[in-house]
Parts: structure tokens; C-alpha cells; sequence
């Protein structure tokens, strides 16, 4: 199952992507953390020139689906005017940072992630789509989350880690970034760019470091509910609409909106959900939408040939475990095994039990009917 295009980069602001309902814009905001008047004033921007309609991605970043050729321009105007445009592309596919959602002014999750994003013109140039975690809470939260490179907590304080590596290397206070940075060159230096992406990279880690350190156990994803950050709303499919976000947002008295690479949003310094929450956020931790990964399907992406999340939503409390429903074997929306994957092929779904978009199906060419038959959702 190869019937889709690998684009070998992520969009952002600045240089956006083409779909099937017009431009994708990425914005990637900073800590990932919008203030108020950021988040309102994205909400605007995206009712004005987009779809009025906002995805968030796995790295913690908001997308403005259906921005048109016209609109694009001004959009960008808006964003800079918001404070959420980098100076140039290059800067902005080089921030591609995780931060530990939960972080607090002056911890070493937010230090972290300043210097970094302070230093990224000292990084050798890395292939597009790789990325870092600033995983420096109590534990690691950011695990499993898409990442090339670690700085998480260990068992004795912070250590740095390779992606596929199990064990990283004791960082030294006040050296973090200057390791990380060292690391990232020893990657280019030993052939890491046609690799691609570091778990794919398998050269011997370089002999300047000590790889024994071994991270902490890690702790649970958050949830939705009540949290000491902040009170955390899912959102179904990982899709908001604006109008919605931006009137939870004015009802609230937030101080500012934090994003998670769970397609989940915190609304900082809330202390209970909002009444009257929109369909699509959820604020239980229970809502059979949470273990579902939906991408946007047809006719929004031209790589999918079937529509997605009508029939994930359909077939979501019929499933126990996790579901994935893909447009294609692409699977953008989750790149893990799930226990239930529906993938798209030339109009029909294939079905992968216990596996990946891309695996060997089970059956193939199953249309929607049957599948809600199959699930007891008819």
C-alpha cells in the first residue's frame, strides 16, 4: 500500500501546503503556549481568511485548514501582527521543539527550550522534519511523542537521548544545549542526513559521551479535566472550530492557551471546565473520541480516497481499544500501531488489526457499510 505522495517536509506560516480545501498554514507557537490575545486573534484570523476551522498536530502545533490563494497574504499580515510568524522559513522549520506541557516560568523545561530556540542558528542543517523534546518536568511526558533528539529527566537529573536509543547520556548543569547541538553535528558528520530521521540512523553514538543514563519512568499523558496548569479540553478528531475555541475562550478567564501534542489544548489558570462546552471539546477523560485518530480524509486531502471521521465517529464507541481511520497508508494521524486501523484504497478500507497504516491488511476493499455492520454500529 504505497498510493500516496511523502512530501519529506512539514508546512508552516511561511511556507504553507497545498490540500484539497486550499492552503494548510502551521503555526508553530512558542513554548507552545498562545496568550490570550494570540489565541483570540488566531481564532479571528482563521475565521477570516480560512475554513474557520483549526487541526492540532502531534507536535504541538495549530493548523488554519482552507485558506485560499487570496487569503493567504493577508493571514500571514495577521500572524505577524500576532507575534506568531518566524523571520524567515528556514528559522521556522528549524523551531520544531516539544516542550513538557505542563512546564512553569524559570524550570528547566522552559530553560531548556529558551536556549535552544535562542541557539538553533548554531545547528548544522538538519533534514526538514526532525525535531527536539525538552522533556525536563518530574518525570518524561513526551515519550512516545515524535522526536529526534531528548533532553528528558533520568534517574540522577537531566540526561540527553537519541531517538531508538534506550539510554542517553548525564548532562552536566548549564551544558545541556552545548551537548545537544554536539550531538546534532555528530549526526550530520556520520552520514545521519540520508538516514533521515535519527531512529533510523544506526551509527555507533560517539564516544565523547557516556550512553548509560537511563530516563526516569515516565508519566502518564494528561487528560481532560482538572489539572494544576490549567483545565484541559480534547478535541475531537483533533479538530476545533474557531468560532467555538474563540467563545470558550472570552466565557473562560484563561490567561492563555497551551497546546499538546495529544490534540488536546489547556485553557492556563482555569481551575474548572467552562459550562456549555461546543460537541467538539471534550472535558472528560472518558469520551470515546480520545482513542480515535481520524485524519482529515477526502475531500479535504487529495491523497485520501475515502471520507474518515463520519465514520470514526460512528464506529468509536463500538470499539474498545484504539482506532485509527486513514485516508491512506500515509496514516499522518497516528504513526503507532492501534488495535482497530482502517486505511483507505481506491474507495474502499482495507482493515489492519493490531498494526499501522502501512502493515499487511486482514481484509481489503471493505466498504463503509459493512464496516458498521462488522462494528455493530449499523
Amino acid at each position: 500500500m504505497t498510493e500516496f505522495d511523502v512530501k519529506g517536509w512539514c508546512p508552516g506560516a511561511l511556507r504553507p501546503m497545498r490540500s484539497g480545501d486550499g492552503w494548510v498554514v502551521r503555526v508553530r507557537p512558542r513554548a507552545a503556549r498562545l496568550t490570550r490575545a494570540q489565541a483570540l486573534g488566531l481564532c479571528a484570523a482563521a475565521q477570516a481568511h480560512g475554513a474557520g476551522l483549526i487541526d492540532l498536530t502531534n507536535r504541538a502545533n495549530l493548523q488554519i485548514r482552507g485558506v485560499s490563494d487570496a487569503g493567504l497574504v493577508p493571514l500571514q499580515a495577521d500572524l505577524g501582527t500576532l507575534g506568531l510568524l518566524d523571520p524567515d522559513p528556514e528559522s521556522e522549520t528549524r523551531r520544531n521543539i516539544l516542550i513538557a506541557p505542563d512546564w512553569r516560568d524559570g524550570d528547566d523545561s522552559a530553560g531548556l527550550w529558551s536556549e535552544l530556540a535562542a541557539r538553533l542558528h548554531e545547528l548544522p542543517a538538519l533534514p526538514p522534519k526532525m525535531g527536539f523534546a525538552m522533556d525536563a518536568g518530574p518525570a518524561p511526558v513526551l515519550s512516545q511523542d515524535p522526536a529526534d533528539f531528548r533532553i528528558e529527566r533520568g534517574q540522577g537529573g537531566l540526561i540527553l537521548r537519541a531517538e531508538g536509543r534506550v539510554r542517553g547520556m548525564a548532562l552536566e548543569p548549564g551544558h545541556e544545549i552545548d551537548q545537544l547541538i554536539r550531538l546534532c553535528q555528530w549526526f550530520i558528520a556520520t552520514g545521519g542526513a540520508q538516514s533521515g530521521r535519527m531512529a533510523r540512523h544506526h551509527a555507533p553514538l560517539p564516544d565523547w559521551g557516556t550512553w548509560t543514563a537511563t530516563p526516569a519512568p515516565a508519566r502518564a499523558r494528561f487528560a481532560p479535566g482538572s489539572a494544576p496548569v490549567g483545565v484541559i479540553l480534547g478535541a475531537a478528531f483533533g479538530q476545533i472550530i474557531a468560532r467555538e475555541l474563540a467563545q470558550v475562550l472570552v466565557a473562560s478567564s484563561t490567561t492563555a492557551l497551551r497546546v499538546t501534542p495529544w490534540r488536546m489544548v489547556i485553557l492556563e489558570g482555569v481551575e474548572t471546565p467552562p459550562h456549555d462546552l461546543p460537541e467538539g471539546l471534550i472535558a472528560t477523560p472518558d469520551d470515546p473520541a480520545l482513542r480515535v485518530d481520524a485524519c482529515a480524509g477526502a475531500p479535504l486531502c487529495p491523497q485520501a480516497s475515502v471520507a474518515t471521521r463520519g465514520l470514526a465517529r460512528q464506529i468509536a464507541p463500538h470499539v474498545a481499544g484504539r482506532l485509527h481511520v486513514s485516508g491512506c497508508a500515509k496514516g499522518c494521524a497516528r504513526a503507532q500501531a492501534a488495535d482497530i486501523t482502517l486505511v483507505g484504497r481506491a474507495g474502499g478500507f482495507d482493515l489492519v488489526l493490531r498494526g499501522r497504516a502501512c502493515d499487511p491488511p486482514t481484509q481489503t476493499g471493505l466498504s463503509a457499510a459493512r464496516i458498521l455492520t462488522r462494528f455493530g454500529a449499523s
